[in-house]
């Protein structure tokens, strides 16, 4: 026990001391936003947590319903301890978080639960700073370029913060303006945490987490580059404008930067705000059709991913002048884009998924790195036990029984899940992130994806899997045959979708006829 802290004393040490040399060789230590209490205070968090975990367990027997008890309740304090570290170095720290709260598949509860407070407990800027960052990127002070502008910011975020205002000219706007500090952090932010995670695995060694650390080294800085953001926010509006239920709020290129962002204001009740929708009189499963239909396009035929869709970014709404309800997709700054080969492979896994062909899912899971861990990854990608997975996911409903089985089993198979995330391709982190914010929205509205919705995927793979074909021949009569093949698998699934239609009526019907024969209406 005494070599084990030792040695955790050690790694602690080298931990101070690589960041230190690192930081001070590349001559960007600044005391004022990276000092010695915000690197003090990760690596303590870090001590901390590490050492409860090797002590609190020790005497206890191993799987014991004591055991178990007793690492909840180290789970519990070790999350609040990190979520308080998060809130505390704000930031990049918070972006991490709030990624670790959405891995339901990965984390115990008692993580996921406590970090997802880190989505409304973002750090705000003061108007002073807001004002700076508009003067050091625009040039113009914020009563030059407004006629308006709310003091108070509509949402914050980790990495900037969005408020209204009103233009010259009379338009409505929303200002993303980001937190001053976060682009000379970051980098700093990023160092440490790959030491810290280094430290940690030494000790337990089952700890696979430098996959985090990678994701967040690639993708900061995209999203910190506001202008990528207006970017991919034309590029989705473009790829998706034939859903007329989908809305990308227009950006003014002419007063934005890389870190002011000037979009057309757009109002409406977050996805996850059932109340809202009860109130507007918004359908939530139309919501979470339309949803489903938008990913599915974005994963299967373009490959061109929206990957942080969580409650704040995801706006619903009836439109003004058609009452019609709309999605307004926000905050453009993270997409992936897939490689063909990844997306055709993923598409085909998929569809095994959907119609039950176990050989394809082994194959195809194999194909996209998952190995002899194929199994664990195909419940990993439909939130499903592999039972369910056995008997078909369109087929069984998801139970209470079945999800606190997920639950359980998760801690039981960390190193495993650890072990296949390191192994999958990285593309592949991002869309099992955007499928756990889109099943947090689900759960939120108290619905799970249905027969419908796994068909209407279905749809999405048969017509990206066509076009491919379709691309690699240049016979006429090739492209034909295929088109005519496509026409009539998406024939098959419109007869199946309505055989279950027909089913749901037929039922609807003879509980109707029981409560009827049950309840006669008073003479």
């Amino acid at each position: 026990m005494a070599r084990r802290v030792l040695k955790l004393a050690s790694w602690t040490s080298m931990a101070l001391a690589a960041s230190g040399v690192c930081l001070y060789s590349s001559k960007c230590l600044d005391p004022n936003d990276f000092g010695a209490i915000r690197v003090g205070r990760a690596v303590a968090t870090t001590a901390v947590i590490s050492y409860d975990y090797l002590t609190s367990l020790r005497s206890v027997p191993y799987g014991s319903e004591e055991y178990l008890q007793l690492r909840s309740k180290v789970h519990l304090r070790s999350a609040r301890r990190l979520c308080e570290l998060c809130c505390a170095n704000r930031g990049t720290f918070i972006k991490v978080g709030q990624h670790l709260g959405a891995l339901d598949y990965l984390l115990p509860e008692e993580y996921t639960s406590t970090l997802k407070v880190l989505h409304s407990q973002a750090p705000q800027s003061s108007m002073k700073e807001v004002r700076q960052v508009i003067r050091e990127d625009l040039g113009r002070e914020i009563h030059d370029l407004f006629l308006s502008f709310d003091d108070t910011p509509l949402g914050a975020a980790s990495l900037a913060q969005v408020h209204k205002a009103v233009l010259r000219d009379g338009r409505t706007v929303a200002v993303k303006v980001q937190h001053p500090k976060v682009q000379a952090q970051s980098s700093k932010d990023i160092l440490l945490m790959e030491v810290l995670v280094l430290a940690v695995k030494q000790l337990f060694p089952e700890f696979e987490f430098m996959w985090l650390v990678d994701e967040a080294k690639k993708n900061l800085p995209l999203e910190l580059d506001f202008l990528n953001e207006g970017r991919n926010a034309e590029k989705v509006a473009q790829m998706l404008k034939h859903f007329d239920f989908l809305k990308v709020p227009r950006i003014y290129w002419e007063l934005s930067t890389k870190r002011v962002l000037l979009m057309e204001f757009v109002d409406g009740g977050q996805v996850n705000d059932r109340h809202y929708m009860e109130r507007n009189k918004i359908d939530v499963n139309e919501i979470s059709r339309h949803l489903g239909r938008m990913y599915s396009e974005m994963i299967f035929v373009n490959g061109f991913v929206h990957c942080d869709p969580h409650p704040g970014n995801v706006l619903v709404r009836k439109r003004p002048d058609t009452g019609k309800v709309e999605i307004v997709l926000l905050d453009h700054g993270l997409y992936q884009a897939l490689t063909e080969e990844f997306r055709l492979d993923y598409c085909r896994l998929w569809q095994s998924l959907i119609w039950t062909d176990m050989q394809r899912v082994r194959k195809y899971g194999q194909r996209l790195g998952a190995g002899d861990l194929y199994p664990l990854f195909a419940c990993m990608l439909t939130a499903r036990s592999w039972d369910a997975v056995n008997r078909g996911i369109g087929q069984t409903p998801v139970t209470a029984t079945e999800d606190s089985e997920i639950r359980n089993h998760a801690a039981n198979y960390l190193p495993q899940i650890s072990q296949l995330l390191n192994r999958v391709p990285r593309q592949m982190l991002l869309i099992f992130k955007t499928n756990d914010l889109l099943r947090g929205i689900e759960a939120a509205l108290g619905i799970r994806a249905s027969a419908s919705s796994f068909l209407n995927m279905s749809r999405c793979c048969i017509r990206a899997l066509a076009a491919h074909k379709k691309q690699k021949t240049r016979s006429l009569f090739r492209r034909a045959r295929i088109s005519l093949r496509e026409a009539f698998s998406l024939w098959k699934i419109n007869l199946h979708e309505l055989v279950l239609h027909v089913k749901g009526l037929r039922l609807t019907g003879w509980v109707w006829a029981l409560l009827c024969w049950l309840l006669p209406a008073p003479h």
